[in-house]
């Protein structure tokens, strides 16, 4: 999967999360100590953007990582689960 696309969905995730709690883009920045370009920087899903941004504005927005895949599982990768 391209990196990018991540970002970009990570991104995209991040400005729902503000829209849905009500928060400008300002607000969010004060919240997570970042300045609010970078706010929108994150929210473009720009790959120049360190983690230390991400981990402050997600936590400011009561978020976390997960890790899951990014597509369902052949066949072939589950055979012999159900054995």
């Amino acid at each position: 999967m391209d990196y990018s696309l991540i970002t970009t969905r990570l991104g995209e995730q991040i400005r729902q999360r503000r829209l849905n709690r009500g928060l400008t883009q300002v607000r969010l920045a004060e919240m997570a100590a970042v300045t609010r370009q970078k706010v929108i920087a994150i929210e473009k899903g720009d790959l120049t953007v360190g983690m230390t941004a991400y981990a402050r504005v997600l936590g400011a927005l009561d978020c976390e990582f997960a890790v899951v895949p990014a597509v369902m599982p052949t066949l072939d990768e589950i055979q012999g689960v159900f054995d």
